[in-house]
């Protein structure tokens, strides 16, 4: 209500207790004006009032719910269920306009307000968790891999000759789909094996730049986020390759934003080199529904130049979802879930490493890899293949999800090319191995769930190994001896 109600009430009840509510009001009303002239996540997280009575606020902005509204067009933001307009908070027209999706809605000034406000709010977060000089950025309702096929497609209009991509291997099918479906031809460059971890082949990168001519190659599209034993391209590296050939520069920062490691390589790129854009994962960063992306980068006329790419309007959901995430949470609140995924990391590496060499296996060292961790499976890949792959489906039916098994040799063609040691990163990794990651959000509970469940996994499967060889004949007693691990979780 405003002042002229609030008067008017007075007649009715006490003014005292009249004035009383509206002070009240008043409180939130001052955290709604906060947000709008500064454009930043609240430090502290709003309560559930004050975040629906900003979103209604907004909602009654939008031209489908104006009480005299008079809509005589095909988009009038009509809605056949009362349960989906509830489900949406009554935000019907979307987000953009035919030519841009960043642009301001006529019939939609409320959803236009929201999309601005959490594209700032998005920024500041992207700030906050390490890339402090990121200029731009908007929330796009597409997930990762679409993201990226937008940010190669705005692109390809600067650079008409180029054909090619390069993009050191990683063995995840959608940000190599992302590159097919724009048009382009990847250019395949294998990693290199350090120890155990799997890194960028800068002189490969290099040498493939010169080979095809600068002129020719789209852009790097190279990867932060990642599953061990791989790790985090060498960003700065690969930004100066890139600055220096007058090349543009795409990472996939899928779930890099709640890794600290993965942001400093961003800020660290685009300082002594070129980075253009970076795009990541709503779900994967913000705990949402699956559904959007964030691209964002340090030029704001290349970013701008990227929405306008965008075809048509867009669903109002996905930005929907991180605002009132953001909102709730508050800066405060998002700092503490980062500081909390790193020591759940920690966490996980102790229980593993335990786990590990109670079963004469080792935890990869893979110091560089700030998200996600691998054991070695060579005890299970030495007596049978199939060993390693039942390893996997037991983890899955006892309710283990996540977890990924990497037997040796799969080979996977993905749109006409052909990967060999599918998922490992590499044709020839010495061994197979599990992955398990410490992503925003877990707790203390998870990880001893799932270190109780894969033991004892580990240990059926080292029984019925046991039971084969005493069958077929073959003397065991100088395998390795069970050892009840179980016992070190107690």
């Amino acid at each position: 209500m405003n002042r002229e109600s609030f008067a008017a009430g007075e007649r009715l009840v006490s003014p005292a207790y009249v004035r009383q509510g509206c002070e009240a009001r008043r409180s939130h009303e001052h955290l709604i004006r906060l947000l709008l002239e500064k454009g930043k996540c609240p430090e502290d997280g709003w309560d559930e009032s004050t975040l629906e009575l900003f979103l209604h606020e907004l909602a009654i902005m939008d031209s489908n719910n104006f009480l005299g509204n008079c809509g005589v067009g095909e988009r009038e933001g009509r809605v056949a269920s009362a349960l989906v307009a509830r489900r949406h908070y009554r935000f019907i027209h979307g987000i953009g306009r035919s030519g841009d999706i960043s642009a301001v809605q006529p019939k939609a000034a409320g959803s236009s307000l929201l999309n601005k406000i959490t594209n700032s709010l998005v920024l500041d977060i992207i700030k906050i968790a390490g890339v402090h000089t990121a200029s731009s950025c908007f929330v796009v309702p597409m997930a990762t891999g679409m993201s990226l096929t937008l940010c190669f497609l705005t692109l390809r209009h600067k650079r008409p000759k180029a054909k090619y991509i390069i993009w050191p291997r990683i063995d995840q099918k959608s940000c190599f789909k992302s590159m097919i479906t724009a048009g382009f031809e990847p250019v395949v460059i294998e990693n290199v094996l350090e120890g155990d971890e799997l890194r960028t082949d800068l002189h490969a990168v290099e040498a493939k730049v010169e080979e095809l001519g600068p002129d020719n190659v789209l852009c790097v599209h190279s990867t932060t986020s990642c599953f061990a034993p791989r790790v985090p391209d060498r960003l700065e590296e690969l930004a100066v390759i890139c600055a220096n050939y007058g090349i543009p520069h795409i990472v996939n920062n899928a779930y890099g934003l709640q890794s600290s490691k993965c942001m400093h390589l961003i800020q660290q790129g685009a300082r002594v080199g070129r980075i253009d854009a970076f795009v990541q994962s709503l779900d994967k960063n913000f705990m949402v529904p699956v559904g959007g992306a964030i691209i964002a980068g340090f030029n704001d006329s290349f970013i701008q130049e990227i929405s306008k790419m965008y075809p048509g309007r867009a669903s109002a959901s996905p930005s929907l979802d991180v605002l009132i995430t953001l909102l709730s949470l508050g800066s405060n609140g998002y700092k503490k879930l980062l500081k909390e995924r790193k020591e759940m990391f920690s966490y996980l590496s102790i229980q593993l490493k335990k786990l590990s060499e109670a079963y004469n296996e080792r935890l990869l060292h893979t110091p560089q890899n700030p998200i996600s961790l691998a054991v070695t499976l060579k005890t299970l890949d030495e007596h049978c293949d199939k060993a390693v792959t039942q390893l996997g489906s037991m983890l899955f039916t006892r309710q283990v999800s996540g977890a990924r098994v990497v037997p040796l040799g799969s080979v996977q063609t993905v749109n006409g090319y052909t990967f060999r040691g599918f998922m490992s990163h590499t044709d020839n990794y010495p061994c197979a191995y599990l992955n398990a990651a410490s992503a925003i959000g877990m707790k203390t509970q998870d990880v001893d769930l799932f270190i109780q469940r894969l033991d004892k996994c580990l240990k059926t499967i080292r029984k019925e190994q046991s039971r084969e060889s005493d069958v077929s004949g073959i003397d065991s007693s100088d395998k390795t001896e069970d050892v009840d691990a179980e016992e070190l979780y107690k």
